[in-house]
């Protein structure tokens, strides 16, 4: 087999060979792989994941190189799992949430969607023309159906957590976000507004309610997985008390594969495969520090200063506190691009900078930095692309006047695409987001199309720009 086809069979012989009597786990995006090539110097690592000698595959290439690939004792990342946990149920644990009655909103650029926690999940869009009464468009996903509010203390007991004990017998369903399998807590709604499609059958959704130590219960995501059955997730800290919804991420197994007599130590076809990729790069690399040129009107630095989503590593995505400056410093910086975004599940994050680039990356403590160009700024495309897309999308207000709700900008040119053959593009979408803290952001990628993205950014600071937004978009500093 050609050079990367050696690595699809090597990936796959790790699920298929069997150890000791003992079949490896069916291969899966779950346990990330990394193959190594150390030369004729192997120093196997003394923690983490295990290794036997015995535990090997030879592989050959087309170019008849053979090579002794020595395989992991694959770990998942759940071996430190407290298995002796005598503390409230998942469901427990979320009992506030119900009881508060609080529902969680999700503004995309036409439907918004409400989640009423143990209550209802709503879509909806309002129109409201001068001189009228709002015309409001709406679809109940899903309604939980409770026992009386008044029933005894043991009745409620029992709805609360007869799914918790089910779930204590069995193995706790995981989703997978951006590449990581993550643990989630579901919650089934149904007796939603009947569905056309389905000979009037009523929608129904699954919530699922994912850790996140810094979150406020905000919808990530809402998926219509099949007609008129959805699927929500929701981030909260909640569940972040339990240690099996914790997010761990999974350790990187390293394949390490050793030449055999009369075999360079990597692949002649991978070695040439690898300076393609490079050569491929070079045009959108990033511009170092020192390259940059320097202004002195400028009067704020051009270097980039990333803000990190949380001060946790566990999970990325959601909200995070940026910067304690003033409101004016803030838009100035995010609007020069100098404030960049990090944000991100599992093993690829995701950097945007305004004006600038956004960037999709895996950093590792012994490879470094892998970093790919989802799409990079040009003025004059993104008009283009305004002139055939909406730029901007208008909300009307009670007074019947007309207010920004989010602005949308074109970065094309991004990386080449081994799937399309052409460069990555994505649509960074803004959005005005309330919050208790001014500094909150949060920030969330889709790939609708592949290595076609849409990036989405919610902020206060971005409501105080969006009615800066000209024709095309463009955000300006507040007079």
């Amino acid at each position: 087999c050609p050079a990367p086809a050696l690595l699809c069979g090597l990936l796959a012989a790790v699920a298929a060979v069997a150890e000791g009597g003992r079949a490896l786990p069916q291969l899966s995006d779950d346990i990330p792989f990394r193959v190594n090539w150390p030369g004729t110097e192997l120093s196997l690592p003394t923690t983490g994941v295990l290794y036997k000698e015995d535990n090997y595959i030879i592989m050959t290439t087309v170019d008849k190189e053979k090579y002794k690939c020595l395989l992991p004792l694959i770990a998942s990342g759940n071996e430190e799992e407290e298995k002796d946990y005598k503390g409230p149920t998942p469901g427990e644990l979320l009992e506030p949430l119900f009881k508060q009655s609080s529902c969680s909103y999700r503004i995309e650029s036409y439907w918004t969607y409400e989640v009423c926690h143990g209550k209802h999940i709503r879509q909806y869009h309002e129109e409201k023309e001068t001189g009228q009464k709002i015309n409001i468009q709406e679809y109940y996903l899903g309604n939980m159906i409770m026992k009386n509010p008044l029933s005894e203390p043991e009745e409620s007991q029992e709805l609360c957590c007869g799914y918790d004990l089910f779930l204590s017998l069995t193995q706790i369903p995981t989703k997978n976000i951006e590449g990581q399998m993550t643990p989630y807590y579901p919650v089934e709604l149904g007796n939603g507004t009947p569905c056309s499609l389905r000979q009037n059958l009523p929608r129904s959704s699954t919530v699922m309610y994912i850790c996140h130590p810094e979150a406020k219960h905000e919808i990530l995501s809402v998926a219509e997985v099949t007609t008129c059955e959805y699927e929500v997730v929701i981030l909260t800290p909640l569940l972040c008390n339990h240690p099996k919804y914790r997010f761990r991420a999974s350790p990187v197994n390293d394949i390490f594969c050793q030449s055999l007599p009369g075999s360079p130590l990597k692949p002649h076809n991978l070695e040439q495969l690898e300076k393609q990729q490079e050569m491929l790069k070079m045009p959108f690399r990033r511009v170092k520090e020192e390259e940059m040129p320097s202004t002195k009107e400028e009067k704020f630095s051009s270097i980039h200063k990333p803000v990190a989503v949380g001060s946790h590593q566990l999970l990325t995505v959601g909200t995070t506190h940026i910067s304690k400056l003033t409101d004016e410093q803030l838009i100035k910086e995010f609007l020069s691009g100098s404030y960049c975004f990090h944000g991100g599940v599992g093993w690829w994050k995701y950097e945007f900078c305004y004006g600038k680039y956004v960037h999709q990356y895996h950093e590792d403590k012994e490879s470094g930095k892998t970093s790919v160009v989802v799409g990079t700024w040009s003025k004059e495309e993104h008009i283009e692309w305004s002139r055939k897309n909406a730029a901007r999308t208008f909300y009307l207000r009670e007074d019947g006047t007309q207010t920004v709700r989010m602005v949308s900008h074109f970065y094309g040119n991004g990386d080449v695409c081994d799937l399309t053959d052409k460069p990555r593009q994505v649509t960074v979408k803004l959005k005005c987001k309330e919050s208790d803290s001014p500094h909150a952001v949060t920030i969330y990628m889709l790939e609708p199309h592949s290595c076609q993205y849409i990036l989405g950014v919610e902020s206060p600071v971005i409501c105080k720009i969006l009615d800066t937004a000209d024709e095309y978009g463009l955000l300006s500093v507040p007079s």
